[in-house]
């Protein structure tokens, strides 16, 4: 049997509630968290088809790390993720947006910046570099971005498109 739980983690209830209705509509189990702990137990007792996560829960990056540390995480790697975010994201036709997130590091326009989005428009290929409390870089890849608040247009076809790979 096809596996077709999604894992939602924000803690913003009435945005959940809107995902899952969404996506309880489709047919698909809704298994929702709070926060990056109760993201991660969820993710690792329930193994979800694909993770919609928030950007800005209990901490301004808890999103950036729970997305890493599933991607860390070997039994979990290979789950998409997708971030929902009102975060500009910065499209480049490059493939390797790891070089494109490092060259945009040396524009002084975005140097600064603590967050750079960034997707490859053709492959969607994409990821997350952000400035961690020491200072240093991370970077995070990530299968695809939602914007807030999210459109249930863009939304089912991400989801399609990620789960038909």
């Amino acid at each position: 049997m096809k596996n077709n739980k999604i894992l939602v983690v924000d803690d913003d209830v009435d945005v959940i509630a809107v995902i899952q209705t969404i996506l309880e509509n489709e047919g698909f189990e809704v298994v929702t968290a709070h926060n990056k702990v109760d993201g991660i137990k969820k993710a690792l007792e329930t193994k979800p088809a694909l993770a919609i996560l928030d950007v800005m829960m209990t901490t301004h990056f808890e999103g950036f790390e729970l997305a890493k540390e599933l991607f860390d995480t070997p039994e979990l790697k290979d789950i998409p993720r997708v971030m929902q975010t009102s975060i500009e994201v910065l499209p480049t036709n490059n493939q390797d947006v790891i070089g494109m997130a490092r060259q945009f590091r040396k524009n002084p326009e975005y140097k600064e910046l603590e967050v750079l989005l960034i997707e490859d428009t053709k492959t969607k290929k994409a990821g997350i570099d952000y400035l961690a409390r020491d200072g240093k870089n991370v970077w995070v890849p990530v299968d695809g971005f939602l914007h807030k608040p999210v459109d249930s247009k863009k939304l089912l076809p991400m989801i399609e498109r990620l789960l038909s790979k």
